[in-house]
């Protein structure tokens, strides 16, 4: 397969009264998708991840998303919304690897004990880079990130950008949602806007 074919790859997606969506995220490479709130943006990433009902061509690589289970396929292209869900009471329980987990904290700014702490006395930010953190130790290929940095201060907003700019380089494909245009110049090697007529080019 060459080089510029590898990543996610997709073609006439659509669901839920939206799309047809069409694109790509080529291995090391961020994606940023912007645009108004209802747009549908949260929705793509979620029909994407196949988590939403949906229509269209995906692929990763050369397999396509119908070749694979869908835990297989959530497993290589991991989605972390805005607002990430936690079952268990103790943090660490989250966690695939906790000495991955554990290897991040300080990078991202966090305490080494959080890990340990009940989910109940955790704050909305933090919760927000441990589940980037829970999204990282199961070392996906593409990350779907949904507005990743939205509650966080300039510090912890860069903490956050400066990890995901290593796993670039490192070869994970990212397509992120955010409404910050300076931080889709920073980080994005392409920029889409959702407009009333789908995906329309950013620059």
């Amino acid at each position: 397969m060459a080089e510029e074919d590898m990543g996610l790859r997709v073609s006439g997606m659509a669901g839920v009264g939206r799309g047809p969506f069409s694109l790509s995220v080529a291995r090391g490479q961020c994606v940023v998708l912007s645009g108004p709130s209802g747009s549908g943006k949260s929705l793509l990433l979620r029909m994407i991840a196949d988590l939403d009902p949906n229509e269209g061509d995906v692929a990763l690589d050369d397999t396509q998303r119908s070749a694979v289970s869908a835990p297989e396929w959530r497993r290589r292209v991991v989605y972390v919304p805005a607002e990430s869900g936690w079952w268990e009471d103790e943090v660490g329980a989250h966690m695939s690897d906790i000495a991955a987990a554990s290897a991040l904290l300080a990078p991202l700014c966090l305490p080494p004990a959080i890990l340990s702490s009940p989910v109940s006395r955790v704050s909305t930010g933090e919760k927000q880079r441990l589940a980037l953190i829970r999204a990282l130790v199961r070392r996906p290929d593409i990350l779907l990130l949904d507005e990743p940095t939205s509650g966080l201060d300039q510090a912890s907003t860069r903490a956050v950008e400066t990890v995901l700019r290593e796993r670039l380089e490192e070869g994970v494909g990212i397509l992120m949602v955010s409404h910050h245009d300076e931080q889709a110049a920073r980080m994005g090697t392409a920029h889409y806007r959702m407009g009333p007529h789908g995906l329309e080019n950013g620059r």
